[in-house]
């Protein structure tokens, strides 16, 4: 069957580890910014909570000896000011993975006192891994992925819970199938919920015998009691089916991800408190509060001045600083950046303010949007209770970023509901998804529902597009 394409157009698991091996050992002395708590609590003049943070820090950093005179951990070292590092989160946003590690290496040998922060190391491996990953899965090269996951076991978590999947499948090209049943195994014990359930059974049923999927299952009823229901309808269906078909092998990306409106000077502001010692998070170590620059960082926020605002937050000294600079970072196009603060206020939850942690899993969920991760913003999303705006908002994009990938996987049927129940939703149709809904009807063998859209198309704006589209409708 002929596929028709648009004329001239260009479309736009944490605990999930098995026996991995041993990753890179990181360094253990703890830097400028690790140590932003104890400054909290000396400022504090919190004695107690002083000696407790130290305590921690000698577990944490076993390289690290503080200061005979603990009061030179408030100074800042004199290479901190000369080191940028918005300009390093900007290449690891841009993927130049080389040039971001070239900067830091500068960062380091400018002068004595510079490390780059735990979470920009961690984000920038990670990152590199999972791009390593994904080309290793494109070039169907199973036992180069099955070595980078074991290099780097954090790609296994339960946000990117499709790289355990595409793990799966190349245990089943390289003939492993034990060790592919395996991941599945651990999948369902490490992502306990029902949505990332169904995809993890769906997918190993194209492997696993009766008798292995029946084990499975157990293992997700274990795991997930209050799931029995759907999880005896999903089983009686797989088990009831003949022959599973296998899951698709991975696609790249769809086109660029539609740009979520600004919403950073909108979000809301975590509320203002008395300043007062507060339990450290384990994110950076970072108190609550503290942070005397605040009301800095949310006017410039407020005023839509994302980039000052940015400035102002440099280095965090509080999480509800990280949570008001994560916005600005999403806003700025740095959604990288604004991931690592989302997270951190995500586990804080509520003891930042009334409905944070909602708010923080909606900016991680538009975060993973702007990457084009729909599926890890879906499940981000299904998390928390999300406001009636905030779920629109993030399924108008969702339904949109779906549809545009079913359509380049050729997989037609599933790109017209996707487009569908988007029209539904919104009310109407961009001009750009009506004719790849066009076309998607068009490769599906629905030729006169293909001219009738094309033809209103046209004469609503005729265009080559649309001229070529009636063209390719009206068949041979």
């Amino acid at each position: 069957m002929t596929r028709y394409v648009p004329f001239a157009r260009t479309l736009p698991l944490t605990a999930l580890l098995m026996v991995l091996g041993a990753g890179p050992v990181l360094a253990q002395t703890a830097s400028f910014d690790d140590l932003r708590a104890l400054r909290y609590y000396m400022q504090q003049n919190d004695s107690a909570s002083t000696q407790a943070e130290l305590r921690r820090l000698r577990i944490a950093f076993p390289d690290w000896q503080p200061p005979s005179d603990l009061n030179d951990v408030m100074a800042p070292p004199p290479a901190l000011a000369n080191v940028d590092e918005g300009a390093i989160w900007r290449q690891i946003e841009r993927r130049d993975y080389a040039a971001a590690r070239q900067l830091i290496e500068q960062g380091r040998q400018r002068g004595v006192g510079w490390t780059p922060p735990a979470d920009m190391l961690r984000v920038l491996e990670t990152n590199a891994a999972q791009d390593d990953f994904e080309t290793a899965v494109r070039a169907r090269n199973a036992g180069g992925a099955i070595d980078i996951v074991r290099r780097t076991p954090s790609l296994l978590s339960c946000e990117r819970i499709n790289n355990a999947w595409l793990l799966a499948e190349m245990y089943v090209l390289a003939d492993q199938k034990s060790a592919a049943l395996a991941t599945y195994r651990n999948t369902l014990q490490s992502c306990q919920g029902y949505t990332q359930m169904q995809p993890t059974l769906e997918k190993s049923s194209a492997i696993a015998t009766s008798a292995e999927l029946r084990e499975l299952f157990g293992v997700a009823r274990q795991f997930n009691p209050g799931a029995k229901p759907q999880l005896d309808q999903l089983e009686a269906r797989l088990l009831g089916a003949s022959a599973p078909a296998p899951a698709p092998a991975p696609v790249a990306q769809a086109a660029a991800a539609p740009q979520p409106r600004n919403l950073a000077a909108a979000a809301p502001a975590v509320p203002a408190a008395p300043v007062a010692a507060q339990p450290a998070v384990s994110q950076g170590a970072l108190p609550l509060r503290g942070d005397t620059r605040l009301a800095q960082v949310r006017r410039f926020k407020e005023q839509e001045q994302f980039a000052s605002c940015l400035a102002a937050s440099t280095a965090p000294r509080s999480l509800e600083v990280l949570y008001e600079r994560s916005w600005c970072a999403y806003s700025h196009d740095r959604p990288t950046e604004a991931l690592v603060g989302f997270q951190a206020a995500a586990r804080a939850g509520d003891a930042l303010g009334p409905n944070v942690r909602r708010d923080a899993h909606f900016g991680l969920a538009l975060s993973y949007l702007s990457m084009n991760m729909t599926e890890q913003a879906a499940q981000t999303a299904a998390q928390v209770r999300l406001s009636d705006t905030q779920h629109r908002e993030l399924e108008t994009i969702v339904l949109d970023q779906r549809g545009v990938r079913a359509f380049r996987s050729g997989d037609f049927r599933q790109a017209i509901g996707q487009f569908n129940a988007l029209e539904t939703l919104t009310g109407g149709l961009r001009r750009d998804l009506a004719i790849l809904r066009a076309y998607a009807y068009l490769n599906s063998g629905q030729r006169q529902q293909a001219r009738n859209e094309f033809e209103r198309l046209h004469s609503q704006l005729a265009t080559a597009e649309t001229r070529e589209g009636i063209n390719a409708s009206r068949g041979p």
